[in-house]
């Protein structure tokens, strides 16, 4: 039997090999270096320019003009470009940056050797630099001096050791010193380059304090931790979790800010955010931490307004390992691009991919893709027959997607606080049992859509669309249409049980409808936040040291109230030894039983009688 994720996380990136990457010269510090240094060179434009032209004239003069004259000319000159220069840097440093960084990147590709500049048709997986950073976003709603205008001369009091794109050092943040973190090359082989971050003697001994700082379950030993190593990047990503539930969004966003700023700095020469060609294998336990980070900073622009930068950062952790998508981001993808307005760019990933990934077999892609559409044919500036195009395309989608998941209609209409009509209320084909006959994988997948989602569907010109294409799909279902029962066939071949990235990408999202929509197996295991559900075939390139069991030397009633925890277990167990589970779960539990009689051999009960009349006398409550 056919299986989901052979079904729906497939990729072909043979669309990437035909477009050229990015060469391993890195230009990112070289296009930061020409955007800051841009107003210096445009100031000594007009004075080498005319320069030039003076030279030329000065040939020109004949040897017997006095020397006077020729000094008052280069006296007057010079004060000329000093005003010219004045002027230029004033004006240019309230420039907009986005077009600044267009002409510096049309200048590189033309001007530095290196691989031809890539096709005017980008893959869909291409990252640009300047919409990783949101403040390109947030100026084109306040405008580039209201985002940049405070940012700047802070910006110039202090040099930074890198120049980076995923974030911009703060000048409250410790003095970089580099960690111990490297990234190194790999294997390079049919135009894609494998790398994997690498951890020092020093790194690898502060990453065993923090497992041990995370075994205790103290916030406190984790800002302990990074006051000696403050750029230690799973101490700030579990240390941000802890103030993101406490309700400090700021030093949350803030502490997983440094984290990817430590990372990047960590960077080898030859890996490229843009190329789509650099890959980071997630079963390394070293390359998880940027996978996270970024999830975590994408989380975070998007509750800030930013969906159009925070789809950028999708599509980036997308590219570094696509075949596997490790944190399942094909499930969050067009939701991102339905709030950025991105509906060309959803609808063109969507016709690309189709053929060899079964998008439409996704829920939120069978029913974002024609709300694309709709959206796009509700757009006053295109012409009427692409309006037209778009409408019909819109609407033969919907009716696909409500014939393959008839499930989803009642609850969505439920988010949106709609009432449906006596005609939908009574059929059966959307009735109770829709929903319920759903295979358990599939309710995943229409709880995390819907959770995610719904208010996408709540305007009124969408809803009434809706309403036209639910009578069709009745009237298509009453009259036999063989697509009914096909799509129902395959509705029970192929959820039959959402692979580990699925469930994982549950677990980060957080959405409480989807949770409780997780198999007993997923929702009992221990989920750790700097390392959820990690793979089965973890590659480990150290391993932590054994450590004595506080079962034979240590606090027994510690040890019962700990065991009591679900993410227990016994200190010096690694994952590929059984850990909580699996074969060594007996062990685990007779450790456990050993640990609660040897708590209750230790309890000591005291002679306790007290004379009655005592009690008659002191009757209130301590």
């Amino acid at each position: 039997m056919p299986l989901l994720p052979r079904l729906c996380f497939q990729i072909n990136i043979e669309d990437l090999e035909e477009v050229p990457g990015v060469n391993g010269d890195r230009t990112d510090c070289l296009l930061i270096d020409a955007a800051a240094s841009g107003n210096k060179r445009r100031a000594q434009r007009g004075h080498s320019e005319s320069k030039k032209d003076g030279d030329v004239t000065d040939a020109a003069v004949p040897p017997e003009q006095s020397n006077t004259s020729g000094k008052l000319r280069k006296k007057k000159r010079k004060q000329k470009n000093k005003k010219n220069a004045a002027g230029e840097s004033s004006e240019n440093g309230l420039e907009d940056i986005d077009r600044i960084l267009e002409r510096i990147e049309d200048a590189s590709g033309s001007s530095r050797p290196g691989p031809p500049p890539l096709s005017a048709k980008k893959h869909v997986l291409y990252v640009e630099h300047r919409h990783l950073n949101p403040d390109t976003e947030l100026k084109r709603y306040f405008g580039a001096r209201a985002v940049l205008g405070e940012q700047r001369p802070r910006q110039r009091q202090r040099v930074y050791p890198k120049c980076t794109w995923l974030t911009t050092p703060k000048s409250a943040w410790p003095r970089y010193t580099k960690p111990g973190l490297s990234m190194r090359l790999l294997e390079s082989r049919k135009g894609r380059s494998a790398f994997a971050f690498e951890h020092s003697e020093e790194y690898q001994q502060t990453q065993h304090r923090f497992l041990a700082a995370v075994e205790s379950m103290e916030p406190n030993n984790m800002v302990v931790l990074l006051q000696t190593s403050p750029y230690h990047v799973d101490s700030l990503l579990q240390l941000s979790d802890a103030c993101r539930f406490q309700e400090d969004q700021e030093m949350a966003r803030d502490l997983v800010e440094r984290a990817l700023y430590s990372m990047e700095c960590a960077f080898h020469p030859l890996f490229s955010l843009t190329s789509g060609t650099c890959r980071l294998d997630y079963r390394r336990p070293e390359n998880r931490s940027f996978y996270l980070a970024l999830y975590k900073q994408m989380s975070f622009l998007e509750k800030r307004g930013c969906p159009r930068t925070a789809l950028e950062y999708c599509k980036l952790i997308l590219s570094l390992e696509p075949d596997e998508d490790p944190l399942c981001m094909l499930l969050l993808l067009d939701h991102l691009a339905l709030r950025a307005r991105s509906y060309e760019y959803l609808i063109r990933l969507f016709q690309e991919w189709e053929a060899h990934r079964n998008l439409s077999q996704l829920p939120n892609f069978a029913f974002s893709v024609p709300l694309a559409h709709f959206l796009l044919s509700q757009q006053a500036d295109l012409p009427d027959q692409e309006l037209s195009s778009a409408r019909e395309k819109a609407s033969l989608l919907i009716q696909q997607a409500l014939i393959m998941f008839p499930g989803v209609l009642m609850p969505l209409l439920e988010y949106c606080s709609v009432r449906p009509d006596a005609t939908v209320a009574a059929h059966r084909f959307f009735g109770p049992d829709a929903e319920i006959s759903q295979p358990p994988a599939l309710s995943q997948l229409v709880s995390l859509y819907l959770g995610r989602s719904h208010f996408l569907w709540k305007e009124p010109a969408t809803m009434s669309w809706l309403e036209e294409n639910v009578h069709e799909v009745l009237q298509a279902v009453d009259a036999g249409d063989p697509a009914v029962e096909a799509c129902e066939n395959r509705r029970k071949v192929l959820y039959q049980r959402a692979p580990r990235n699925i469930h994982r990408h549950v677990v980060l999202s957080e959405i409480k409808e989807a949770i409780a929509a997780l198999p007993p197996d997923v929702s009992t295991q221990s989920v750790l936040g700097y390392d959820p559900l990690p793979p089965l075939d973890t590659i480990y390139s150290y391993v932590r040291p054994e450590r004595l069991s506080p079962v034979s030397h240590g606090n027994t009633i510690a040890l019962f109230f700990r065991s009591l925890l679900p993410n227990y277990t016994v200190e010096g167990e690694r994952p590929e030894d059984g850990g909580a589970g699996g074969p060594h779960l007996d062990q685990g539990l007779n450790r456990l039983m050993l640990a609660l009689r040897d708590m209750m051999a230790n309890f000591h009960f005291h002679d306790l009688e007290v004379p009655r009349e005592d009690h008659l006398e002191g009757d209130e409550w301590d």
